[in-house]
């Protein structure tokens, strides 16, 4: 092993490796023996191509060129394409509208609408010759979100409104005979993980029964059995775990333990359980941050699979077994059907779409450790919170005895989503340089039920900053991190935290990275799309009654304490977190003479999506830091300096 100061490692881990070949694997649906995924692709553009996996093997990409399946609703998008007996429909992003593809030909269903981009769908189920699916439309005011229903194979002048009135409508779902329309529905402010109910309709008579949910019950995932039971994902106990109903009848747990089997549905259409054909259940279960995939045996036994998957992004059925996209602690996620155990077999797992074969030494791969620490509430009583912490990694390269690494500490979006525990090339581009990284499940974070996801309710800015305050000190004081060398990076609700804690008075880090995250309450509460137009309303308080606080939380009103360097990366067609939100910070840390870098991407949106952007993004942060903390850059990678300001 050579010995080398933490940070400035040299790696096979790139940002030209991080992007090439890469795919981002999403939800994945079965049609009789052949198996679809999607794949958002940076290499082209970072367009959304479907596969399909043949029942001979064959492997095909589906979409004609150009088309992007992805759709707008709710801007984060989620469930813009479904297949039936080898027919696909599919949003295209370029004009939100619903097209059927069949025998290579890309037809549009749907008119074209008022506003360009104006009617996006998502969501969608066919039954027969009808598709019922959600439809955002936009205009004057506020868009509208509604339940239609439209013919499957030919064009329609207007889809029909089935449901209108609630502020937003998901999963519409008809039942196995057509006659029953099931769907979710909630109103601002809440958010879908807050307060959902989950509706169904007869269609011949219009008498519809409220199933489940209400004021503190979050509702997700329903699906209609062919016994005509209708599934569902409730956090009524606390965690999202499973449930059935049945006309007529009370409804009744199935899957019952200390688990989240749901997850925040930012996207649409998730998949967290798959009822196969024989009755059994196998379904995602997230604990300790970390998923497993379990099965609910048809005697209601529960039981973990002996699989090494970490991450779960989608199940679904596929007769005797369930098809997967997972991720493991040592690979990127792939598409795997897996057969449960028998009284007389073994699990079985088939890989059907392998994760890139990146050829690393297994030495040089960093593994996610689960921590818990101590932390404080807003009142400073004491509390835990979790994090993932990984240890710099490398096959040929160590630091020098007695030193410990510099710490990047990472906070994820929502800020309602979590840290994952699965193989990340982007996480192992610092580890493998002799960075240590921690990946925050602050208070508020999913994975440790409703109780841990509500600490956040009202104090955004005070929790999630506490926490990356104390795992940041912990990790210093037992001699895992360098404590000169603390750093914290994080995007969208992300970002806020970073410019929160940056802006702490005695804050540890000594610089940041934003990547297009929220510098000004006030101006997101005024400015942001409708989805999350009200969210704030239950992370700070209702504006503008609750104006001060507003004020007092954002990181534009706290320059006095801001003095650790910024770079700031920001798409300049984000509209979930607008440019302006970045403009502001780093004008003003420019005017203050803070050290600030800022880099603004075209084409791009929330998230970076194109190849050339992402590498640039990690690259252009990288070097600042190497500026910042004074330590040389691999020159093989021939990285391109970043222009800080007021250095």
């Amino acid at each position: 092993m050579t010995t080398a100061p933490f940070g400035s490692w040299p790696t096979p881990i790139t940002s030209e490796l991080v992007v090439a070949a890469a795919v981002s694997l999403a939800e994945v649906r079965v049609d009789g023996a052949e198996v679809y995924w999607s794949e958002a692709r940076p290499a082209d553009g970072g367009r959304t191509q479907l596969v399909r996996r043949a029942a001979d093997g064959s492997v095909g990409d589906l979409l004609p060129a150009g088309s992007n399946a992805r759709t707008g609703v709710h801007e984060y998008g989620g469930g813009a394409w479904w297949v039936q007996d080898g027919v696909i429909w599919f949003t295209e992003w370029a004009d939100q509208r619903l097209y059927r593809l069949a025998d290579g030909t890309a037809e549009p269903l749907t008119p074209v609408p008022a506003v360009e981009r104006g009617d996006r769908y998502a969501d969608g189920d066919v039954h027969g010759d009808v598709i019922v699916c959600v439809r955002e439309r936009h205009g004057d005011g506020e868009p509208r979100n509604e339940v239609v229903r439209l013919t499957a194979h030919v064009p329609t002048d207007e889809p029909e409104v089935l449901v209108t009135g609630p502020d937003f409508v998901a999963a519409p779902r008809l039942s196995p005979d057509g006659t029953t329309l099931a769907w979710l529905q909630w109103n601002h402010p809440s958010m879908p993980w807050d307060a959902v109910e989950l509706v169904v309709r007869d269609l011949a008579t219009g008498e519809e029964t409220v199933v489940a949910g209400g004021p503190w019950e979050s509702v997700a995932e329903p699906s209609w059995q062919p016994d005509g039971s209708l599934w569902f994902v409730s956090d009524r106990t606390d965690w999202w775990n499973l449930y059935r109903w049945l006309p007529g009848s009370d409804i009744e747990p199935i899957v019952r333990i200390d688990a989240e089997v749901g997850v925040p549905q930012w996207r649409l259409a998730g998949s967290r359980y798959a009822v196969l054909a024989d009755g059994a259940v196998v379904f995602a279960r997230r604990r300790a941050g970390s998923d497993a995939l379990a099965v609910r045996g048809t005697g209601g036994l529960i039981a973990d699979l002996d699989l090494p998957f970490c991450e779960v992004g989608a199940v679904r059925s596929a007769g005797g077994s369930a098809v997967v996209v997972a991720g493991t602690p040592t690979a990127e996620p792939g598409v795997h059907r897996v057969t449960p155990p028998g009284p007389d077999s073994d699990t079985v797992v088939v890989t059907l779409c392998a994760p890139r074969d990146l050829g690393l030494d297994p030495a040089g791969v960093a593994v996610a450790e689960h921590l818990s620490f101590p932390s404080v509430d807003a009142g400073g009583e004491p509390r835990t919170a979790h994090a993932l912490y990984y240890a710099p990694a490398s096959a040929t390269h160590t630091g020098p005895e007695g030193d410990a690494p510099p710490l990047l500490v990472v906070i994820h979006g929502g800020p309602t989503a979590a840290a994952s525990s699965s193989f990340s090339v982007a996480t192992q581009y610092w580890t493998s340089r002799g960075f240590a990284v921690v990946s925050v499940d602050h208070g508020g974070s999913t994975g440790y039920g409703r109780a841990y996801r509500e600490e956040l309710l009202g104090q955004w800015g005070v929790i999630d900053v506490a926490d990356c305050l104390a795992v940041a000190r912990r990790l210093a004081d037992t001699g895992r991190a360098d404590p000169a060398r603390l750093l914290i990076r994080g995007g969208s609700a992300g970002g806020f935290t970073v410019l929160s804690a940056l802006a702490r008075p005695g804050s540890p880090f000594a610089a940041g990275a934003d990547h297009f995250g929220v510098a000004d309450l006030e101006a997101l509460a005024r400015d942001t799309h409708k989805f999350e137009s009200r969210y704030l309303d239950r992370l700070v308080g209702p504006y503008p009654q609750d104006r001060e606080t507003y004020v007092e939380r954002s990181p534009i009103h706290q320059l006095a304490q801001f003095s650790a360097p910024l770079i700031v990366l920001q798409g300049a067609e984000d509209a979930i977190v607008p440019p302006a939100q970045s403009e502001m910070i780093v004008d003003a840390l420019r005017s203050t003479g803070v050290p600030v870098a800022y880099l603004l991407f075209d084409g791009e949106q929330h998230g970076f999506r194109r190849a050339e952007n992402i590498r640039r993004a990690l690259d252009a942060e990288l070097s600042f830091y190497a500026q910042i903390l004074g330590f040389e850059l691999p020159a093989a990678e021939g990285i391109e300096p970043v222009a800080i300001e007021n250095l």
